[in-house]
């Protein structure tokens, strides 16, 4: 993967991580790039970028102390997700994975072309979520 295009998933990361970039940014901004989508991955601390080329590129991301709790709750799943998409007074990106942990969530994907994310669980267990406006 070239150059520009691991800055630009290093910058969406850091951005999201410190809630300066907001996902609809940076969607557009990966989209823009060729990016098909990312896979956040909690167990492993690590969030996988893949280019419409075929190229991946591997980063650390926000480790937080929450456990990934055994059950799979959708419900506080969903909740944590459209606290998220109204920002909500004192929504965090970090206090959202820590919230989605806590509610069994191993990890999520974003497809960028599918215009979706699903979200799973330690047991396969998913949701998907349209973005909003699909």
């Amino acid at each position: 993967m070239n150059a520009a295009n691991q800055a630009l998933a290093r910058r969406c990361l850091a951005g999201a991580e410190t809630d300066t970039i907001s996902f609809p940014e940076a969607v557009g901004l990966l989209a823009a790039a060729g990016f098909d989508g990312y896979l956040i991955d909690y167990r492993r601390g690590t969030a996988t970028y893949y280019h419409g080329s075929g190229e991946t590129l591997d980063l650390p991301a926000h480790v937080s102390p929450v456990a990934i709790a055994a059950a799979f709750d959708v419900e506080t799943i969903r909740a944590a997700i459209r606290d998220a998409q109204m920002l909500v007074a004192g929504y965090t990106y970090p206090g959202f994975c820590d919230r989605v942990r806590a509610a069994g969530c191993a990890g999520y994907l974003v497809s960028i072309p599918g215009r979706r994310a699903m979200y799973f669980g330690r047991t396969a267990e998913t949701h998907v979520e349209l973005f909003p406006g699909s």
